[in-house]
């Protein structure tokens, strides 16, 4: 039996990230940032990440977004100056070429990483949410990736299935956040792309798979006497847990991939 002190807690932590998700989302339509991708990405993360990602978001993005329109209405009513005409173009360039500026300034290296993460994470959310109810109302779905044949838990096909998907969602939103930003051809993007988001997509799905393993083999079994379901909110509680995990496990990658110019900073 599942306590009923758990089963509340794993709604309310549900409830919290799905209202933030949900306001972070009306907030990007309303003040849409410069990287169009980012829009998703907020939103997405904050159904794990709930009151840090808002945090982060109105911190930096935000307030980025209205440093920018504050620099427009700047440039609108001083037009006749040349210095204003200059400084916001170089605000505006900032803002397509690093995602954002502060005044002009890049954010701090730690936020920049941290935002990289979470643009990977938001592959691997969306990813993972839908292989794992496809999977659930689709059974027989898990047998193409190697239940029965590659593994006797259908646990471990379903995993295989969800990285797959993160991975295929992780290079297409890769894709589109640095074609902009370099200006690079289709296929020069898909190749960046991969390279910027392989390693980071493996270490975040690494630290998710350990979490969600630690609950589904030990800690449910042992207090529940089973595991659960995807249909239940413990499942789902577990896999904010999880991709906080993946997001702690795949921040040193992106740091090293920003430092080293692999990825680009946000």
């Amino acid at each position: 039996m599942i306590p009923s002190w758990y089963h509340w807690l794993s709604i309310l932590c549900l409830l919290l990230g799905g209202v933030s998700a949900i306001g972070l989302a009306i907030d990007v339509m309303r003040h849409p940032l410069p990287m169009k991708i980012m829009n998703i990405v907020w939103p997405v993360t904050a159904l794990f990440g709930s009151l840090a990602v808002i945090w982060l978001y109105l911190a930096d993005a935000r307030k980025a977004s209205g440093g920018a329109g504050e620099a427009g209405m700047h440039h609108q009513h001083g037009s006749d100056t040349g210095h204003h005409a200059m400084q916001h173009d170089h605000i505006e360039s900032g803002h397509m070429h690093h995602g954002h500026m502060h005044g002009g300034k890049k954010p701090p290296m730690p936020v920049m990483v941290a935002k990289g993460a979470l643009h990977c994470g938001s592959g691997c959310m969306i990813g993972d949410i839908v292989a794992e109810w496809l999977a659930f109302l689709l059974p027989s779905l898990a047998l193409v990736f190697g239940w029965h044949s590659l593994f006797g838990e259908k646990i471990f096909a379903v995993w295989v299935f969800d990285f797959v998907l993160a991975f295929l969602l992780g290079i297409a939103f890769q894709y589109f956040a640095i074609v902009p930003m370099r200006k690079l051809s289709p296929g020069q993007g898909l190749v960046a792309a991969f390279k910027a988001d392989t390693l980071s997509l493996i270490s975040w799905q690494i630290g998710m798979y350990a979490v969600m393993a630690l609950f589904q083999f030990l800690i449910y079994p042992a207090a529940f006497g089973h595991r659960v379901e995807v249909n239940t909110p413990e499942f789902w509680f577990a896999m904010q847990l999880a991709m906080i995990a993946g997001f702690a496990t795949s921040y040193p990658m992106n740091w090293w991939l920003i430092s080293q110019g692999i990825k680009e900073k946000m």
